[in-house]
């Protein structure tokens, strides 16, 4: 958890501020194969700028997350850590307000995203119907990688594909061999 003590007005505000034009809440999807529904989903936090040192200042002050550098030598911060992001980015913004009233948005529609996920209801094919809802009100449409009719195809097939499976045949362990009597 974070000491707000800890962080100066001036910093705090100043972070606020600069993650409310830079900065990006986000709802990701990825196709998994191994996944009962197909997709893991998960939330992230990020900016990115090519000045390594404020990042770098969200880093000591939110205390989580990653800083890298991409091939084009822009800086990149990231959380993708759910739990901290609801002890630690949410605090953040809720004690640092954003001006904006698209990135106030953004942020409220996050903290909805986070409730399902701190439910667990995330790993339900409702849960992620209403993820799939809250990203398309997220970040203007923003450009995804994957569409929310994919998702909900791939959803529909994983979850249909689970209760048409046939229940796998138990493969006797060492030991569990039936006994043979003469």
């Amino acid at each position: 958890m974070i000491d707000f003590k800890k962080i100066p007005l001036k910093v705090g505000y100043y972070l606020a501020g600069f993650a409310d034009g830079e900065g990006s809440f986000m709802i990701i999807f990825r196709p998994r194969k191994d996944y009962r529904l197909k997709w893991k989903v998960s939330l992230a936090f990020n900016v990115s700028n090519r000045d390594r040192v404020i990042l770098a200042l969200f880093k000591r002050y939110l205390q989580c997350g990653t800083l890298r550098q991409r091939e084009d030598g822009v800086w990149y911060y990231e959380v993708n850590n759910i739990r901290a992001i609801g002890e630690n980015v949410i605090p953040f913004f809720k004690k640092f307000r954003f001006l904006s009233a698209k990135k106030k948005r953004d942020f409220q529609l996050f903290v909805r995203a986070y409730k399902i996920f701190d439910r667990g209801e995330h790993l339900t094919q409702q849960g992620i119907e209403k993820l799939l809802s809250i990203r398309e009100k997220m970040n203007d449409g923003g450009k995804r990688k994957y569409g929310n009719r994919e998702i909900e195809d791939g959803i529909r097939r994983g979850s249909s594909e689970a209760i048409r499976q046939a229940p796998r045949e138990q493969v006797p362990r060492k030991g569990d061999e039936p006994s043979v009597r003469g």
